[in-house]
């Protein structure tokens, strides 16, 4: 324990790992609940991996491949917001599609990049501890969006969720207020993937939500338990996985997952 903390006080790309983790909490706490309440994981995990071919695009053209990540994951968000009100019937069939070819386009555009071979294995399970100083200033950018939007549209997000069609009663733009969430979704997985990866990235979006619905009772309660348990499942896997010489990302949703378990058992 105590040789983390004297390395977090040494060394810059460790304070840069634990600021990427509470940044990316904060956008777990946020739109987690939503996820969860709404039963939207599938489609959240179509997003996730659609996001492989933006970023390999991007590492073709040779452009910064998070720029490329929130352009795929923004594009694949209406899109699939798109396919769920408009032709739901052919939905589960759609998402799949869209998750296996976004990953094989990017797999393909990342071989083919001139000059060097692309560490895919950093995309896909995630390497906090390589986070730089832009990329912290991007990932307070997309907090920023984040916190901003759903302070704006609590309320709208929380009639669409628990009660849609009460939402079309009252005259709200329940489409469009659907793909505008399925964007908060994609903007947070953005940040999700420097932690831990296109993977695993469901895992911590959603475990901590799921754990706070088992014990909380109303949704603003429910996002600042996800909220805290996010910082608290990211900070563990970074202490074990420092300690102990293991994959940070795979090692911070193995604590959440264990988390969800307990808390389940508990509930029972």
């Amino acid at each position: 324990m105590m040789g983390f903390f004297t390395a977090l006080s040494g060394y810059g790309f460790m304070q840069n790992a634990v600021l990427a983790g509470l940044l990316s909490s904060l956008a777990c706490g946020l739109v987690g609940p939503y996820v969860v309440v709404k039963r939207i994981t599938f489609i959240s995990g179509g997003i996730a991996h659609t996001v492989l071919g933006g970023m390999g695009a991007a590492y073709y053209l040779g452009a910064d491949p998070l720029n490329g990540a929130m352009a795929a994951a923004v594009f694949s968000a209406v899109l699939l917001g798109l396919v769920n009100l408009k032709v739901k019937q052919h939905e589960d069939t759609i998402i799949g599609a869209l998750w296996a070819v976004g990953m094989a386009a990017g797999i393909i555009f990342m071989s083919l990049t001139p000059g060097y071979n692309v560490d895919l294995t950093s995309f896909l399970f995630g390497n906090i501890l390589m986070v730089t100083k832009p990329v912290l200033r991007t990932l307070i950018y997309l907090n920023m969006i984040i916190a901003l939007t759903v302070i704006v549209f609590y309320r709208q997000f929380k009639l669409i969720c628990f009660d849609e069609e009460y939402a079309r009663l009252r005259g709200l733009p329940v489409e469009l207020l659907y793909v505008l969430l399925l964007c908060l979704i994609a903007l947070t997985v953005v940040i999700l993937i420097k932690v831990v990866g296109l993977i695993l990235v469901i895992a911590l979006l959603t475990l901590p939500a799921a754990i706070s619905g088992l014990i909380t009772r109303s949704l603003d309660q429910m996002i600042g338990l996800a909220t805290g348990l996010s910082m608290l499942f990211i900070l563990a896997g970074l202490v074990v996985s420092y300690n102990l010489n293991l994959p940070s990302g795979a090692t911070i949703v193995i604590i959440a997952g264990v988390g969800y378990l307990v808390a389940l058992g508990l509930k029972r």
